[in-house]
């Protein structure tokens, strides 16, 4: 019998598996991720979010009303000094079906790379290919990948500020070869909340000495800005992130998304956020003053 809960939970600990387990549940539901038949393939890190998201998807397995397989993954990257034992031996503990896939990415990563450069893009292209090779080999038709709510809306920051695109990760993607089906299920949960999980289970956590233990990476910045923005404001990363999953086209600047160049009569979609309902002919714009005075302004 899987161990979901440590020793002496308290009602606290509880509470925040619970809600980390009905957030899970939820996202899965509202993006149909996982399916009755349906063949996961749990790529596991070793670090706190993917332990957490296989934790929580072996929960929800039990309950679930449908039947699906999960088969917990880990890539040995070949890292000097990667405790190789560490997962496979808390996998055999957990008695769950698991692959150990080996591959050298390492030395490929520091012989493309010059000293000093970021290492992310190439190493986590390599591992795609990986992970689409052996979900292939074990006939695993969904992908479940450990991304949260706040890797979402950093990658929405990074993808403005350095790619000129409003471009962020989508729970639930369908792979270029449409090969295969890629999963975040733990878009609805916060890392810190993850992390305390993390904590209060005590997961064999493995850190990253490829590339997490770069100093400057552009992510560390953004991560650090936003959490400055929640320390002023809390709540502003989930709204941020809310705001992915409500969007307004014809409140953007896409042409190619919203047709604008053939839009001759306003529609109630169209409304302007600044100067009311716009469809209403004859409408009496005012605009209060700093003095107090108003200027009325009248569209005929």
């Amino acid at each position: 019998m899987i161990k979901h809960l440590p020793d002496n939970a308290s009602g606290n600990f509880v509470k925040l598996r619970n809600s980390l387990i009905t957030s899970v549940g939820k996202a899965i539901g509202d993006y149909n991720m996982i399916e009755e038949g349906d063949t996961v393939l749990v790529c596991m890190s070793g670090g706190k979010d993917s332990h957490a998201m296989l934790m929580i998807l072996l929960a929800l397995q039990e309950r679930a009303p449908i039947s699906f397989k999960l088969i917990a993954m880990s890539l040995d990257q070949k890292q000097p000094g990667f405790p190789a034992d560490v997962l496979p031996r808390y996998f055999e503990q957990l008695g769950i079906d698991y692959r150990i896939v080996e591959a050298d990415t390492y030395s490929v990563v520091k012989e493309k790379i010059p000293e000093g450069k970021t290492t992310c893009s190439l190493c986590s292209r390599l591992r795609r290919g990986i992970i689409y090779t052996t979900a292939k080999e074990l006939g695993a038709n969904k992908i479940a990948l450990g991304h949260h709510r706040d890797d979402i809306v950093e990658t929405l920051f990074l993808n403005m500020f350095f790619g000129a695109k409003l471009k962020a990760m989508p729970p639930k993607l369908a792979t270029n070869d449409k090969q295969n089906v890629v999963i975040r299920p733990l878009a609805y949960c916060s890392e810190k909340d993850i992390a305390s999980y993390a904590r209060q289970m005590q997961f064999p956590i493995i850190p990253c000495d490829l590339c997490g233990s770069q100093e400057n990476l552009q992510r560390q910045k953004v991560k650090d800005m936003l959490q400055a923005w929640e320390r002023e404001q809390p709540g502003r990363i989930n709204n941020i992130f809310r705001a992915i999953t409500n969007v307004e086209p014809s409140h953007l600047a896409d042409y190619n998304l919203y047709d604008f160049k053939s839009l001759s009569q306003a529609k109630r979609e169209d409304e302007d956020p600044l100067f009311g309902d716009i469809a209403s002919e004859g409408a009496a714009l005012s605009i209060a003053l700093n003095d107090g005075k108003r200027i009325e302004f009248t569209r005929n």
